[in-house]
């Protein structure tokens, strides 16, 4: 990723659990011009398929995924896709990893913001063993078991 003069950058490392082979970088560019947020990594050691992919609210994985809070909300709004106005600001879809279980991830996202109150630096990035429903079961985070 260019960086770009005046742009916010942040850093996520993906770890799974003692027992896990799960693992990956994510690097978040925030461009102050557009308002733009990219987020761009690779993700390893995953079933093939979908996953849930998310910011929570807390950055507390001491007690892996269950520390880590709901999904990040700052707006109250209902779980949806990263397409939805209406969503959560964590609610960043699924990534797919390939038969190798490696997961290319690009996004580009105008509701997270590396700055400001609803900042999502210091929450946790989740992988979720289980494809998430993008809002539309109804369900208020519909992906079950969680990787970190």
């Amino acid at each position: 990723m260019a960086a770009k003069a005046g742009g916010l950058k942040g850093v996520a490392l993906i770890g799974g659990g003692a027992n896990s082979t799960v693992a990956g970088a994510l690097h978040f560019f925030q461009d102050p011009a557009s308002g733009f947020t990219e987020v761009r990594g690779k993700v390893t050691g995953l079933a093939p398929g979908l996953h849930g992919f998310h910011i929570h609210s807390f950055g507390d994985t001491t007690n892996g995924c269950n520390s880590t809070g709901p999904h990040f909300n700052p707006h109250n709004k209902p779980h949806g896709a990263p397409i939805d106005d209406e969503r959560h600001v964590g609610d960043l879809g699924n990534i797919v990893a390939n038969r190798d279980g490696v997961a290319e991830v690009f996004i580009k996202d105008l509701q997270i913001s590396l700055t400001g109150p609803h900042s999502i630096l210091g929450r946790a990035v989740v992988v979720h063993a289980d494809p998430d429903d993008l809002g539309r079961g109804k369900l208020a985070y519909n992906s079950a078991a969680i990787l970190l």
